[in-house]
């Protein structure tokens, strides 16, 4: 079985694996806590592109916009019966 190419600087690169939909959700939710590992941190940085979670963030901070609305809404409607 033939060996991977090595790369320009004589070093073989492992193929750079793009991390799933669920890992970029998982370090945007923990990103939002303050809570990460500087390891975990330091993976992710180098596995995860920009533009996926900055799509992720975006829509982290949709979800908890619109469910602290949706909470106070059945607050309020609770609290006025």
């Amino acid at each position: 079985m033939p060996e991977p190419d090595p790369g320009p600087a004589g070093e073989s690169s492992p193929a750079r694996n793009s991390p799933g939909f669920v890992r970029v959700v998982l370090a945007v939710f923990w990103s939002f806590f303050g809570v990460r590992r500087r390891r975990d941190l330091l993976e992710d940085a180098a596995s995860i592109k920009p533009a996926h979670l900055i799509v992720a963030g975006v829509l982290g901070g949709l979800f908890v916009v619109v469910s602290l609305v949706f909470l106070v809404r059945f607050i309020i409607k609770s609290a006025g019966a």
